[in-house]
């Protein structure tokens, strides 16, 4: 760890360097994928990661990371399916209450009381509360130091009416929380609008 006149540097080789604090504390706010699988005996499991993001627009792909080999990781690999719920605001006790270290085999839903139901093409059922979930087929995983990158061909999308305008997704009934730093939660966003430029032209003017 150095220091410069404006910054403080942080060197990722320094044993002595919390990397991850970091990292968790800068890149953000992270959106939560809320991962519900079935293990190859059918046991249920419900786990917040929040290294989550869409890998490919087409085909759809979608990507989360576990941190350590954990009950999703094994079930995505034994059955080859899972979904990705949203966490909404009313949603967020109850997603924060599935990170408890759980033992091997428990079903967090059924231990906290979260609702759930069946999924329109894979087996693992969804989160019945959450505005939106991501089915998804298991596409590949790779393994990355302590954490493996797990990556879901996008089946199927369901959004619930009342968070619909139109056919399009209304995020003021999203309203999706986010993961920031320590034990730190984003609220659902303020929302700017801002046009995207077609033209180098729009933007310098010239």
């Amino acid at each position: 760890m150095s220091a410069t006149s404006e910054r403080r540097v942080f060197d990722a080789a320094d044993p002595d360097v919390n990397v991850y604090r970091l990292l968790t504390a800068v890149v953000v706010p992270r959106p939560i994928a809320w991962v519900s699988t079935l293990s190859g005996d059918g046991r249920g499991n419900l786990a917040p990661h929040s290294f989550f993001t869409v890998a490919c627009a087409r085909p759809p792909v979608v990507q989360f990371t576990s941190v350590g080999s954990k009950d999703t990781l094994r079930n995505a690999r034994e059955t080859g399916e899972f979904v990705v719920n949203l966490v909404s605001r009313p949603l967020l006790e109850a997603a924060n209450g599935t990170s408890a270290p759980f033992d091997h085999g428990v079903d967090e839903a059924e231990a906290l009381g979260v609702e759930m139901e069946p999924s329109e093409q894979v087996r693992p059922p969804r989160v019945r509360r959450s505005p939106a979930s991501i089915e998804c087929r298991l596409h590949s995983t790779i393994e990355l130091g302590d954490s493996t990158l797990v990556l879901g061909d996008v089946v199927a999308i369901t959004v619930r009416a009342e968070a619909l305008e139109g056919d399009h997704p209304a995020i003021a009934a999203l309203e999706p929380v986010s993961r920031l730093g320590r034990d730190e939660w984003g609220l659902p966003p303020q929302v700017l609008r801002v046009p995207r430029p077609r033209r180098p032209e729009d933007v310098t003017g010239r």
